[in-house]
């Protein structure tokens, strides 16, 4: 059981009229960049409750999550609608493997996400190892349209800050839009275009693959992955496809 504890709201950021993100202050425990925490809202005698990956890096003092408000959700709604010095109820502790520490080392590290499953992402990134430990970042990012393709601003502060050592290709599947790739991540690897366009490989002997999203999309591009000769990433049996399906 979560060992639930109350997180004052500092800010609630509406990126568009679903996606927002949460600050949130709370004596959680610490965590790992990857690592997820649960949300809660008492709803009658229930406490509706679901998974949410951190946004900030761990030595960040506030909690952010990123998040999609669902029309018929029960939680969702809810959280979209708090203001700040709004409460709402936190596990004081993480969970999760999606961490770096899983994850061998290897030249280059590919981040494929869909929607808000960027947001473990960005905390990874936020941390000095990872730019120690791979030579390139390669951070994917799918969305329906280019509103969705939140972060902009820090993404861009990565780049600014790590230049050539990032590489950062959006998709966008339901309009055109500049910079951005068209159709679905498996098919652009199975094609070839995704590498082609960002100038790098994925092979065995040089990639680590992070798959965090949709689980159409994560089981689709391991399969793909698969086929070119990467196999999933187990304690016991080390790979170089980790994977982490969103809901």
């Amino acid at each position: 059981m979560a060992d639930w504890i109350p997180a004052q709201v500092i800010a609630n950021r509406h990126w568009n009229q679903d996606l927002f993100s949460l600050s949130l202050r709370a004596n959680i425990e610490p965590f790992k960049a990857g690592q997820f925490t649960k949300l809660g809202i008492m709803i009658g005698d229930n406490l509706i409750q679901r998974a949410y990956s951190f946004v900030n890096p761990p030595q960040q003092a506030d909690i952010e999550i990123y998040a999609t408000r669902v029309a018929d959700g029960l939680l969702s709604p809810r959280l979209h609608a708090l203001q700040a010095g709004d409460t709402v109820q936190i596990s004081a502790r993480a969970s999760g493997f999606f961490t770096l520490e899983e994850i061998a080392n290897s030249q280059h590290l590919w981040l494929f996400a869909t929607g808000t499953a960027i947001g473990p992402y960005l905390s990874i990134l936020g941390q000095k190892e990872v730019w120690h430990k791979y030579r390139k970042i390669i951070l994917i990012h799918a969305v329906r349209y280019a509103a969705d393709l939140s972060y902009q601003a820090e993404i861009s502060a990565l780049k600014q800050q790590y230049g050539d050592q990032l590489i950062v290709q959006p998709f966008v599947s339901r309009e055109p839009a500049p910079l951005c790739l068209t159709g679905r991540i498996p098919q652009a690897i199975a094609d070839g275009l995704l590498e082609r366009h960002v100038g790098l490989y994925l092979s065995a002997e040089h990639s680590q693959v992070m798959l965090c999203g949709n689980p159409q999309m994560v089981r689709d591009t391991k399969a793909v992955l698969e086929a070119k000769g990467l196999t999933k990433n187990l304690r016991r049996t080390p790979g170089q496809i980790t994977m982490e399906h969103y809901w």
